[in-house]
Order: C-alpha cells, then sequence, then structure tokens
C-alpha cells in the first residue's frame, strides 16, 4: 500500500497523526513505514526532511514504489499510533532554495534558450547546470528579474492536470514524463514538472542572490542562495566589508578603491625594497670575493631573496655559495655553484643531517631545513 503524502496537499503541515505499519531494523536504525506521512523524501535535488516520530529522531526519509520509509533511531511498535513533528525550520529553507531555484531557472531557460539539466540543493548553497554557456551578466540580468517576481508575492500554482491538459501545457521537465505529473507554476516566471516542497507564495522565497557561475561540461554551473541562506551570507559579506572600511577609514563603497591604492602603493614599496636589497646584496658579494666557498646565515628573507643573494655570492666568491635565511630551527635556503657543478650529492646528504627538504640541479638547489643555526653551521665547517 502507498503512503499517502500529506506534503503535497499541504507543504505548511508542521504535525500529523499516522499509524506506524512497520518497523524494520536496517544498518543505521530501523525503518519505519506508516500510512501517512508529512515527512518529504530525498528527491528531485531536494533533501529529505528531519524531525521526530513519538519522540523518536528521524534522520533520513526515502521513497520506493510509492512506499515512503523513515529512518529512525530508535524502534517504533507496529500498529501504535505516532506524532510526527517535521524540523520546521529545515523545510522552510528547503521550500525557499527551491521554489528560488524555479524562478531564476524559468528566466534563465526562456531567456537564453537552455535547459536546466542539473540540480542540488547542498547543506550551504545551491548550485544549478545548465547546458548552454551563461555569462555572470546574464545571470546577473536573471537575478534581476527573479527578485521582481518575488515582489510581486503571486500565489504558487500546483496543480495535476489530466493528459490532455497536459499535452497542452508549455513546462519544463529534465525527462520524458509518463503517467500522472504534478506541474508547478510560478507566474510571471517559470512552469515545471516537478515532486518537491514550495511555498505558498513567490514573496515567501525572500531573495535570490547568484554567487557564481562556472564553466562546467558543455555550459555553466550557478551557485545561488535563497531566502535565509542569501540574507545571513550578505549580512556576513556586509559586516567584513564594514570592518574592512572601518580599517581603511573609508566607508564601505568604497573599500575597493582604497583596497587598490594599498595595492599600487605595497607594488612599489616591493620595488624599491628589491632595489635596495639588491644593492645590499652586492656589497655582500663584493665582501665575499675570491673566498672560495662561503656560507652566509642570514635574519628571515623571502625564498626568492635568498635566491638572489646566494647568486650574487656565488658569482664573486668563485665556490659554492650556500645561504641560509630565517631564525629558531627554521630556514630557508639556496645553494648555488657559479660554474654549475653538480652538487646534488651535498644537497641529499644535507637534507639527511638537517632534516630538510628541497633540491635543483645544474649547480643549484633550494628548499628549507628544520635545524639550528649551531647544526647549519657544523655540517658546513666539517
Amino acid at each position: 500500500m502507498e503512503t499517502e503524502k500529506l506534503y503535497y496537499s499541504d507543504a505548511f503541515l508542521r504535525t500529523f497523526s499516522a499509524v506506524v505499519l512497520s518497523c524494520e531494523e536496517i544498518r543505521g536504525g530501523w525503518n519505519v513505514v506508516l500510512d501517512r506521512t508529512a515527512f518529504y523524501p530525498e528527491g528531485g535535488g531536494q533533501p529529505a526532511d528531519h524531525g521526530t516520530l513519538g519522540g523518536v529522531n528521524v534522520t533520513d526519509v526515502h521513497e520506493k514504489d510509492g512506499v515512503i520509509r523513515h529512518l529512525c533511531d530508535t524502534p517504533l511498535e507496529a500498529g501504535s499510533a505516532v506524532t510526527g513533528v517535521i524540523d520546521w525550520a529545515r523545510r522552510f529553507d528547503h521550500m525557499q532554495q527551491h521554489s528560488g531555484e524555479h524562478i531564476i531557472s524559468g528566466i534563465l531557460c526562456a531567456d537564453y534558450n537552455c535547459d536546466n539539466v542539473g540540480f542540488h540543493l547542498g547543506a550551504d548553497t545551491v548550485t544549478i547546470d545548465y547546458n548552454t554557456d551563461i555569462s555572470w551578466e546574464q545571470a546577473l540580468a536573471a537575478e534581476r528579474k527573479a527578485n521582481e517576481v518575488i515582489w510581486t508575492d503571486t500565489p504558487v500554482q500546483i496543480d495535476f492536470p489530466d493528459a490532455d491538459a497536459l499535452a497542452a501545457l508549455d513546462y519544463r521537465s529534465k525527462k520524458e514524463l509518463t503517467g500522472q505529473v504534478r506541474i508547478v507554476s510560478f507566474p510571471g516566471a517559470d512552469c515545471c514538472a516537478c515532486c518537491g516542497t514550495h511555498v505558498r507564495t513567490a514573496g515567501q522565497v525572500g531573495l535570490v542572490k547568484v554567487l557564481s557561475v562556472q564553466k562546467f561540461r558543455e555550459g555553466v554551473r550557478i551557485e545561488i542562495l535563497c531566502g535565509q541562506r542569501a540574507l545571513t551570507y550578505l549580512g556576513k559579506v556586509y559586516d567584513q566589508n564594514r570592518a574592512v572600511g572601518q580599517k581603511l577609514s573609508v566607508k564601505a563603497f568604497d573599500t575597493f578603491a582604497a583596497v587598490d591604492r594599498l595595492e599600487k602603493e605595497l607594488s612599489d614599496l616591493k620595488f624599491r625594497a628589491a632595489g635596495l636589497e639588491a644593492q645590499v646584496f652586492a656589497s655582500v658579494a663584493e665582501a665575499h670575493a675570491g673566498q672560495g666557498d662561503v656560507l652566509l646565515v642570514q635574519p628571515p628573507l623571502s625564498p626568492d631573496s635568498v635566491r638572489r643573494l646566494a647568486d650574487a655570492v656565488a658569482q664573486r666568491c668563485g665556490g659554492l655559495a650556500a645561504v641560509f635565511a630565517g631564525e629558531g630551527n627554521t630556514f630557508n635556503y639556496s645553494l648555488l655553484r657559479a660554474d654549475g657543478g653538480d652538487i646534488a650529492p651535498l644537497v641529499k646528504a644535507m637534507n639527511a643531517a638537517l632534516n630538510g627538504r628541497g633540491g635543483g640541479r645544474n649547480g643549484f638547489a633550494q628548499g628549507s631545513v628544520q635545524a639550528e643555526r649551531s647544526a647549519i653551521e657544523t655540517f658546513f665547517n666539517r
């Protein structure tokens, strides 16, 4: 006997009574079958409802051959009457996301002659796959239209049309359908075959926000948020931007320009610092001219600076330039022979002795070691 689906007659039903028809122990809990249920089973990209049955937790819900099975963490007695309570926050969130997806998908498919070929309502975001290229600007245009539809707050229409009415209806579907088909319509935006739960009016979606558009297979994958998820996300983004603005002493809408200015200033400072480093490195190299093999242990430098110092010293010392920069027991290193001589055996022995990582070729090697300065000096002064 198929389970009576109360969520189709009233998607806003939060509590209900039912009779336990069977309870079977399976891996992870007990499969409970009721004569009727308001729990939506996982399907069509929408996750299952959670909640309680007779006070025990419902952690998953699935449908097979019209029978809905509730995964519970405690067994229920067959024949007993139970009260089901839906986790309403989870259900309403899913309805906001799913309904918002319908609205923006209907608009995108109509405007750009494409199909929605994938939908996933995740714990954090909603992803939708389309079989054509859609630009970021086009997605934002669809977002604006979707929110205009939401603001009209028109009632959502849900029907099970007969075969003749269905044949005359222009509706979206990912596959050919037979038998009774459930049609969900958002006037002005979408008409689609769907088995999921939805809000009563478009306004209950709240808002739709596009987060990203990425190339995916022959089309794109668009990431969106709707309703409370979108509000929470935008609130966090605002709080972060406000904090950045306070740090930079600018207003919220001026943060990009301020960061762009800082980036240019930083680039100029790096250029000047590199020039000063080059002068210092040349002076250090000159001090070691003709000395043969040279070991230098320096305060912390960037890996690129370590390499440039080793290069400058190697050109003047006439042997191996071994430069280590860091503090404590962590140092970056560059080893360089100006003549390109093989240093692979030295690097292998050094890495083994100093807990190092790295390597190279043609007389050059770089990497890092986990060793004290004294250990580095001991190794090279053997």
